[in-house]
């Protein structure tokens, strides 16, 4: 049925009805041309009152921030896999990336982005929320939000064993930083980043 149809038959307007389709309180196939309609079996459920039965789709996204760390991200994928497994979730796509958090050019992390500006995920499923991004987590989520995905980090807060990440995470950060006040190949540049990580490995040691 054509979308008028539908808004006359329950007595919605036309933005309602997107919103509902937005949702998933209404099911919509799309045709050739771009445009949905609506199966009149649902605008009768509907009426009828029988709430939709709607499976979650999911995608799993892994991440490491080098590549000795392989097994690590093997071992994401599979907990991931389990989790959305046991919550009944469809996995639409297992993503992955080696690279650190702070990079916002990795082709998992762009393919991911793929997936929800076309409205092919409900939920983007990852161990930690670092996993996405080092920083600016919030901005992100709300991104996603805008087109009805949630993301759920499954164990919470980051483990108290990933030092080492965080440490080459702040060395990349006072790099780029670095580049930008005295030019990429500039010796203060270097002398700058080579004094921080000796500051890092003083710390460490007095510790």
């Amino acid at each position: 049925m054509r979308p008028r149809e539908v808004c006359q038959r329950l007595g919605i307007s036309y933005s309602t009805l997107s919103r509902w389709v937005r949702e998933g309180r209404i099911r919509a196939v799309r045709t050739a041309g771009g445009k949905y309609r609506v199966p009149e079996s649902e605008v009768r459920r509907i009426a009828e009152g029988v709430p939709v039965s709607r499976e979650v789709r999911a995608i799993i996204y892994a991440r490491v921030s080098s590549s000795d760390q392989r097994s690590d991200l093997e071992r994401q994928v599979q907990y991931l896999t389990e989790y959305c497994t046991s919550k009944g979730y469809r996995v639409v796509d297992v993503l992955s990336d080696i690279a650190s958090g702070l990079k916002t050019d990795r082709k998992g992390l762009a393919k991911l982005f793929s997936y929800v500006v076309n409205r092919q995920a409900d939920v983007v499923v990852v161990t930690y929320k670092d996993r996405l991004t080092r920083f600016g987590f919030e901005y992100l989520e709300y991104f996603f939000k805008q087109y009805g995905v949630r993301v759920e980090f499954t164990l919470g807060e980051e483990p108290k064993d990933a030092y080492q990440e965080l440490v080459e995470d702040l060395v990349e950060i006072v790099t780029s930083f670095a580049g930008k006040l005295y030019g990429m190949r500039s010796h203060k540049k270097k002398k700058l980043v080579e004094g921080f990580k000796k500051l890092l490995e003083e710390v460490e040691k007095s510790k």
